[in-house]
């Protein structure tokens, strides 16, 4: 395993304004213009970017993609990429980080620990692996609390349990996780939102707004945006323009409070990264 830093790894990132459709009409109780995005286009080596993830103290962006185990770092407008290896290929779908530590979620349920502040020496030995802490079935999107040290897991598909199952792993000082508390995401009232008895609910990322301390959960499937209370309450679902919003695998926040949205590569496109400017209630 290895780190390597490079300043021309492959233009990473093109800046673009994508158009505003005004004839669409917004919901006024989101403070993110869903149509009119900053967008930020992928090379190659991320075209099919599964999550992202925003440390807080500097804005820097940390992604992966769904087939080679590597950890990418960056900042939006900028060619600087820092790629960290840490795995074999497989099928990893989301990252979240928790103080000084990256969580990286594999669709069968495992999870990866990669340090930020290891040498480069000592990375080999500091990847973390941890299995069988969920219930069989596939995962694509998991958030990190620094505020308890949990991990929140969201089950996309799990025969065993009900739609919309979530579960919750506690992190040790020690850096060891253990199975907590589930949740559930009421899909019966996301049924009655959007006024669709037939919605089969597959969430593919999840993200909390620490300012308003609600969830964000995405579902590129269903082409939707589902904002819930502290508690997991259903506040409103928000419908995802399929010209904007290709394959939408990842979601965070940053500082500031925009909102941010990748998108894996379609036919026709690139992979990308949605910037939403925040705009608060005048």
């Amino acid at each position: 395993m290895y780190i390597m830093k490079t300043n021309s790894i492959i233009p990473l990132l093109i800046f673009l304004f994508s158009c505003s459709a005004s004839e669409r009409q917004q919901p006024v109780d989101l403070p993110y213009d869903l149509t009119a995005p900053q967008k930020f286009i992928m090379s190659n080596a991320l075209a099919e970017i599964s999550g992202v993830a925003i440390r807080q103290s500097s804005d820097t962006i940390y992604a992966i993609q769904d087939e080679d185990g590597i950890l990418f770092s960056l900042l939006p407008g900028s060619d600087n990429v820092t790629t960290t290896k840490f795995g074999k290929k497989g099928d990893y779908e989301d990252l979240t980080i928790v103080g000084n530590t990256v969580y990286i979620l594999k669709s069968n349920g495992t999870i990866y620990t990669v340090p930020l502040n290891k040498s480069v020496s000592n990375i080999d030995d500091q990847v973390g692996e941890f299995k069988d802490l969920v219930p069989q079935g596939e995962y694509e999107g998991m958030y990190g609390d620094e505020s308890n040290n949990k991990l929140y897991i969201l089950c996309k598909n799990c025969k065993k349990v009900d739609e919309g199952a979530g579960y919750t792993l506690a992190i040790a000082a020690d850096g060891q996780l253990s199975a907590s508390e589930p949740f559930n995401l009421n899909v019966d009232a996301i049924q009655e939102i959007t006024k669709n008895k037939k919605v089969n609910f597959r969430p593919s990322a999840i993200t909390k707004n620490k300012t308003t301390n609600e969830w964000f959960v995405l579902s590129s499937v269903n082409k939707m945006l589902v904002r819930a209370s502290a508690d997991w309450t259903i506040k409103n679902v928000y419908s995802l323009d399929a010209s904007i919003f290709i394959q939408p695998e990842g979601i965070a926040f940053d500082s500031k409070n925009n909102l941010y949205i990748s998108n894996e590569a379609g036919t026709t496109s690139n992979g990308n990264i949605l910037k939403f400017k925040y705009r608060p209630a005048k």
